[in-house]
Formats: C-alpha cells, sequence, structure tokens
C-alpha cells in the first residue's frame, strides 16, 4: 500500500497521491495522462480526476502500479469495481492484464482470448483478483514469454492454470529452465496460422515478438512508441545483447504488416498499415544514426 507519510512533495492537493517509492516505470502516466505526470524521475498527481471516468482509469493505474506507490487518503468505496475492468480490453479479444509487476520493472502484459484456448503475453502480478477474471474468461492455455526480463510470476500461473510456457532456448535462465516450450534458432514459429512468433534478438539474445491476426504486434521490448520524439523506437540505453543485431531484426520486422504496437515497456502505438510501415522505416532510420 502506498504511504501518505512518503507523499511526494509535487502532487497536488486531493484524494489520489503517489508517494516516493515510485521507480518511474511509467505505467500510471500511459494509463492515466489526464492524471499522472513525470517530476523529479518519479510518477505524480498533477490534476485530480473529475468525473467517474478519469477516476476509474486512476484506479486501474493505482491496481497496476507494481510498487504500490499509488494511494487514496480516503478509501475508495469503488476499487472492487475497478479490478472488475482487468483484464481490460484493448480491441476485438486482445486485453491489457494490469497488475504490473516490480519483478519485471513494471512492463504490460497482455492476453488473447481464443475459443481454443487463451493466450497470456508475458507475465503480470499473480494476484487474486486477476487469477479469479482470469479463469472467467477462460483460464490460459499458453503463457508466451517475449524474452528473459518479464517472466515474473510465470512459475505461479503456470502451476495455477496448467498452461504451457514458450520463450526462446536463447534466454532461458535458471529460473525459466522448466518451461515446457523452447524455441530454438532464427525461423518464425507458427503457433497456428494466425499465430506468429518472430525470433527478433537484440534486446535480449533470444527476444522474441508475437504477431496476431497480422494486426497485433505484441513487442516486449523491441519496439514501443516515445512520446519524447514522437515516433516508434528501439531502446538504445537498455540493448542487453547487440544493438546491430537488433537493428537487423528491425529490418526484418518492417516486411510484416500489422496495426498496433504492443510493448512491455514504452508506450502502445496504433495507426493505419501504411502508416506503421512508415514508422517502422522511420524508426530504422533513427536506429542507423543512434
Amino acid at each position: 500500500m502506498a504511504n501518505l507519510k512518503l507523499r511526494h512533495p509535487e502532487n497536488v492537493n486531493g484524494d489520489f497521491y503517489v508517494d516516493t517509492s515510485c521507480i518511474d516505470c511509467d505505467t500510471c502516466r500511459w494509463m492515466t495522462p489526464e492524471v499522472f505526470y513525470r517530476v523529479d524521475e518519479q510518477s505524480a498527481v498533477y490534476h485530480q480526476p473529475t468525473n467517474e471516468a478519469q477516476r476509474l482509469t486512476a484506479l486501474q493505474a493505482l491496481l497496476a502500479c507494481p510498487t504500490s506507490s499509488i494511494g487514496t487518503v480516503e478509501k475508495p468505496q469503488d476499487i472492487k469495481f475497478a479490478q472488475a475492468t482487468f483484464p481490460n480490453l484493448i480491441e476485438e479479444n486482445v486485453y491489457h492484464c494490469g497488475y504490473h509487476s516490480e519483478k519485471s520493472y513494471g512492463a504490460a502484459s497482455y492476453l488473447i482470448q481464443l475459443a481454443e484456448g487463451n493466450i497470456l503475453v508475458d507475465s503480470p502480478r499473480f494476484t487474486p483478483p486477476l487469477v479469479k477474471r482470469l479463469e472467467e474468461m477462460g483460464g490460459i492455455h499458453y503463457m508466451y514469454l517475449t524474452h528473459r526480463d518479464d517472466v515474473a510470476d510465470h512459475q505461479k500461473f503456470a502451476e495455477h492454470f496448467q498452461c504451457q510456457r514458450i520463450l526462446h532456448a536463447d534466454d532461458i535462465s535458471a529460473g525459466t529452465r522448466n518451461v515446457e516450450i523452447k524455441l530454438t534458432g532464427s525461423e518464425v514459429f507458427a503457433l497456428n496460422p494466425d499465430l506468429l512468433i518472430i525470433p527478433v534478438p537484440g534486446h535480449s539474445k533470444g527476444h522474441t515478438v508475437l504477431l496476431y491476426k497480422n494486426k497485433f504486434l505484441f513487442t516486449g521490448d523491441h519496439l514501443a512508441w516515445s512520446e519524447d520524439i514522437d515516433q516508434l523506437i528501439a531502446f538504445r540505453d537498455v540493448c542487453w545483447y547487440s544493438w546491430s543485431e537488433q537493428l537487423k531484426s528491425m529490418r526484418k520486422l518492417a516486411d510484416y504488416s500489422f496495426e498496433w504496437v504492443l510493448p512491455g515497456h514504452g508506450r502502445r502505438f496504433h495507426a493505419d498499415i501504411d502508416t506503421m510501415a512508415q514508422q517502422m522505416h522511420k524508426c530504422i532510420e533513427w536506429m542507423e544514426s543512434t
């Protein structure tokens, strides 16, 4: 729980606040930009919610915060309603799970709801309200892990849902050695015709991305939108394996069509196919000059 005694001094007066345990993961700021902003390398409240819609998204950000750094002065009577909104619909049958984990430095995770079995993309926090909702939505068949950094509570989800975890062998570590499906090589792996796992080494050696229906691209830490420079980017400062390999991977990825970039870290991006293609080429040009 957030600590009112540690309330960040830059919070405006009112019910919602952020305390100084914030790790600057950006989750609340992209979820509720009308309420939260960045100051002194942490988040704070610059504008209290003024309507029910803003209050709901602020409560969703509170629940998603990986370090429980967001609080309310008054006990929120509507918190259970907010809990029931996760997983939160993005479009069609694709959802944001919320409940980010500190173990993944606040990375987002996603759910693809399918009649043949749901897919959990990367690991959220294993917490009862989310587990209950996932059970109600059909459980988990596959747990697809983009790379080694964002595996969080994968073991707990695997044990509870008896799901098969998928991770590239080059990103296997002691904590993931029991993963059921270990991908190898650099070839595209098709879970089915609508689900392609594409190796994109760079951020890590075994990083992959998941392309669903040539529309939704789950990118882990390979690709995200930058509000600062208003374009798609890769993360140069946290490239743990090889920037040159990541550039090669980005060029390969530019051959595919998609409309959504859904990252673990960084901001989402949604555009038509032509605009997305232009953005991918712009990203590559930026990477070449970085």
